[in-house]
């Protein structure tokens, strides 16, 4: 999605003139989302597999944050899109916790997932962002700006998690 942030000189996404052509909102989500997959790649570069699924100092694991970013970003956009999670989001959901996937395949999840969340928020983009949607079984109230919003915000605290916890475990190995 987005160029490497180890690469001289960093430039932020939102500053890079990418997807001009999608409103605002969308445009400031996309961003959101290669400034995610950008800092994700950086920080969690030189991970140990064994690494990612520690939980150092009582932290919740590299792993799960990661498996959560790519899942909740697509249970975010579908109600966003007024749509009730499918059985096998739910499914995905509960395994959120569990997993003995590599980095590799975990960042490629969190990869994948962007790439389908970026032509679901092309489209949302378009949408009134006032049109009220409904989140969960107790059908609490939102609207499609307020969905794709939150899609940008809970990434970036989980990415920031990934980062306090990568620093714990470099700080660990001595």
């Amino acid at each position: 999605m987005a160029t490497s942030p180890l690469s001289a000189p960093y430039i932020e996404p939102w500053l890079r003139g990418t997807y001009a052509e999608v409103p605002a909102v969308g445009r400031a989500v996309l961003h959101a989302l290669d400034l995610a997959l950008d800092d994700l790649s950086r920080w969690t570069d030189g991970l140990t597999d064994a690494e990612v699924h520690a939980a150092p100092l009582g932290l919740t694991s590299v792993a799960f944050h990661l498996r959560h970013i790519a899942r909740s970003t697509d249970r975010l956009l579908s109600y966003a899109e007024g749509k009730q999670l499918s059985a096998e989001q739910l499914t995905s959901l509960k395994a959120e916790q569990a997993g003995e996937e590599t980095l590799a395949a975990l960042l490629a999840e969190v990869e994948a997932s962007f790439s389908d969340a970026a032509e679901r928020v092309r489209v949302l983009a378009t949408a009134n962002f006032d049109t009220v949607r409904d989140v969960g079984r107790k059908q609490l109230p939102t609207s499609i700006g307020g969905a794709l919003i939150h899609v940008a915000d809970h990434t970036q605290r989980h990415v920031g998690q990934v980062v306090t916890t990568t620093k714990v475990l470099k700080a660990l190995r001595g």
